[in-house]
């Protein structure tokens, strides 16, 4: 096959330094784990810091629900359609998948490490890591990963320390605003949340690698 190959997802510029933070995310998420598998109630922390940002009224505890609900299955599933036709309508089908396999790996460990931790909250609900915030943050890495990536008129991307500035502020506000509304609603521990803010961390970076990996094999194998 003829053509410029399709553009990484996960380009040079990033692969450093995502790859050492998602290597320290993987050991928060593991640490945290450990610390709190199997309990039901709050720690130190999770006390001090739920104790000035719970039981929000109005008008936050509108703006904590609607944050929320962008984790819900509705509003997850339109933010990823979204955001997969951003990608197709600017012919990147390389990104799309990668939108998809990376948001769905991330809620998926998620959602496994949940019952592998099986610490809880409210008398037996599942809690660590919160799967609300692993998503959001994992969406808006992915997006930030590609917006970075993107060539101007001058047909250069952003400098590698640029492009990962970008990257990570863009998943932490992402995982701040959610992680903020779950504690605010009660729905989980802060501690919870940051471990579903670093499943993100830990998870998008490695999907990209290979997801880049695999695209290029099967292009060298079309050959």
């Amino acid at each position: 096959m003829t053509g410029r190959p399709a553009p990484a997802v996960l380009p040079p510029s990033l692969r450093v330094w995502l790859g050492l933070v998602a290597a320290f995310a993987a050991l928060v998420v593991a640490g945290l784990g450990i610390r709190y598998a199997g309990e039901g109630e709050p720690g130190r922390v999770d006390a001090r810091i739920g104790a000035a940002v719970d039981d929000v009224g109005p008008p936050w505890r509108s703006v904590a629900l609607a944050a929320d609900s962008l984790g819900e299955p509705v509003g997850a599933v339109t933010l990823v359609v979204a955001a997969v036709a951003g990608c197709l309508l600017l012919r990147r089908p390389r990104a799309a998948v990668f939108v998809v396999v990376g948001v769905g790996t991330a809620v998926g460990t998620a959602t496994l490490l949940k019952h592998l931790v099986g610490r809880t909250i409210h008398g037996g609900n599942l809690s660590y890591p919160s799967g609300h915030t692993a998503f959001l943050t994992a969406l808006a890495l992915a997006v930030a990963m590609l917006a970075a990536r993107r060539r101007g008129r001058d047909g250069l991307g952003l400098g590698g320390t640029a492009a990962t500035v970008l990257v990570l502020a863009v998943a932490l506000v992402a995982g701040a605003a959610m992680g903020w509304a779950q504690v605010a609603l009660g729905a989980h521990y802060p501690t919870d949340v940051l471990g579903g803010w670093c499943t993100a961390l830990a998870v998008v970076p490695a999907t990209a690698w290979l997801v880049d990996r695999l695209a290029d094999a099967g292009r060298r194998g079309r050959r």
